[in-house]
């Protein structure tokens, strides 16, 4: 497919930074694992995002770039003593850039189980139609 008509176009990279400067948080920052699925209809992004719910979730589009921002709380685990410690607690940021093709004012967020799922309806192409002309 080429690149021009890609909808939805993934934005690789290693470490995350905002475009706007360092991050204020003081805490790991992972980019997670996705998945995209495409119908005739609509384009489906599912995003592992593992400890978060509804209220942890910021999904912002501006100029073409559609952000996830997941955040996470460090749960306090009073009156026990960690022994192992293989599971990092961090935020989560992943950028797509989208295309025409979507219509933004349509898309749909649900999470479940630490799963984002989003729905981008493609947007409709431009029907012809005969315009009426008045008098006066």
């Amino acid at each position: 497919m080429a690149e021009e008509t890609k909808a939805l176009e993934v934005q690789k990279q290693e470490i995350t930074v905002s475009e706007n400067g360092e991050r204020t948080r003081e805490c790991m920052c992972f980019i997670p694992r996705a998945d995209i699925y495409e119908t005739d209809e609509n384009i489906y992004l599912v995003v592992d995002v593992p400890g978060t719910d509804e209220n942890s979730i910021d999904i912002t589009i501006e100029k073409n770039m559609l952000t996830l921002n997941a955040y996470i709380e460090a749960e306090d685990l009073d009156g026990y003593g960690l022994n192992l410690n293989e599971y990092e607690i961090g935020d989560y940021q992943r950028s797509f850039r989208l295309s025409n093709a979507i219509d933004r004012d349509k898309i749909q967020a649900s999470v479940k189980d630490g799963v984002l799922r989003l729905q981008l309806p493609k947007a409709g192409e431009a029907k012809t139609r005969k315009i009426e002309v008045n008098a006066g």
